[in-house]
């Protein structure tokens, strides 16, 4: 089968075409260069050169595909114009599930994330069916994400549109790195004082791409699956780094309302005044005041997802990080 993987030079996407190489799939990957593949250099596969803004591009990039899996998204908590969010992450999906549906590709398996799913106010953790609204929604980035979402389900009311909201991914060759593998690269690096109450779900990114796989096979178009497996506080998610690293976790827990009067301030000079990426996004510090915990029981019931421990997936981004020089060995 030959496939289109959107995305494919980010963490999970890399991770993705590996899998359906291995499962003897022809692939084809859309970048918008050859750069933004360097992850997958190892690999044999197809680039096609494109842009989800561009439709032409996209019908060249769908040519005789018989799936496509839209990994690609604009992860940013800050931008100098947070349009490029709504335009890459809405506009663009569009663009390719129109194009997919025109170019007669069977079915789509879009990538959304547990930031377009709801978080009850009682602390339990979130499901499929949490009720949520995009006023909801934190920042442009949940924001866009939420709508991309609803662009899909829409889709899939008439055409097979799978959709998979992955949690927090962990593990291997996470190069650019994402916000939980900065958080790993800092610790490692002795950059991590101290942390904020706060919680997160965490995933094997091996596991992410076998719900992907196991979501066209078992699931239905247009029914949400959540990705994820464990809940954990941030103090420990810094234990269990501890633990597998032999460093010491920070002791030091610091009050929300400080981190957020640090954070703004930071914001109002980096961000505002001199026009560059905040260290802390403000957007982060917000999101961090819940805690970002998933239920995943549909997905193991109707999947059959079956998701792998968190410390070896922890234990796989430790080597890889020290191995390819982002902390010392």
């Amino acid at each position: 089968m030959l496939v289109l993987v959107t995305g494919g030079g980010g963490f999970v996407g890399s991770h993705l075409v590996r899998a359906l190489l291995g499962k003897g799939h022809q692939v084809r990957v859309l970048a918008r260069s050859p750069k933004s593949v360097e992850i997958l250099r190892d690999l044999r596969f197809e680039t096609a050169i494109g842009d989800l803004k561009d439709r032409d591009s996209l019908r060249a990039a769908v040519r005789d595909c018989q799936r496509v899996f839209h990994c690609a998204a604009d992860y940013r908590l800050w931008s100098r114009n947070y349009r490029e969010l709504y335009e890459n992450n809405v506009d663009g999906t569009e663009n390719l599930l129109r194009v997919c549906k025109e170019q007669g590709v069977k079915d789509v398996v879009y990538t959304s994330s547990v930031a377009a799913i709801g978080i009850p106010k009682t602390g339990r953790p979130g499901e499929e069916t949490t009720p949520v609204s995009l006023d909801d929604m934190i920042g442009h980035y949940k924001r866009s994400k939420f709508l991309a979402q609803q662009v899909a389900q829409d889709f899939a009311k008439d055409y097979p549109v799978y959709i998979v909201n992955p949690s927090t991914p962990i593990g291997s060759h996470d190069w650019k790195p994402t916000a939980t593998g900065k958080l790993i690269v800092d610790f490692l690096n002795g950059k991590m004082p101290a942390f904020v109450d706060t919680g997160l779900n965490l995933v094997a990114v091996e596991d992410v791409v076998q719900g992907h796989l196991l979501a066209p096979e078992r699931g239905q178009p247009g029914r949400l699956y959540i990705l994820g497996h464990q809940n954990l506080t941030l103090e420990q998610i810094l234990q269990k780094l501890a633990s597998l690293t032999h460093k010491k976790a920070p002791k030091v827990k610091l009050p929300y309302a400080f981190v957020y009067a640090i954070a703004w301030a930071e914001n109002f000079v980096t961000g505002t005044l001199l026009k560059r990426e905040p260290y802390i996004p403000l957007e982060g510090v917000k999101m961090a005041k819940k805690r970002m915990w998933f239920a995943n029981d549909r997905a193991v019931q109707e999947l059959g997802f079956r998701p792998t421990p968190v410390d070896a997936a922890l234990q796989r981004a430790i080597d890889w990080y020290q191995t390819h020089g982002y902390a010392p060995l």
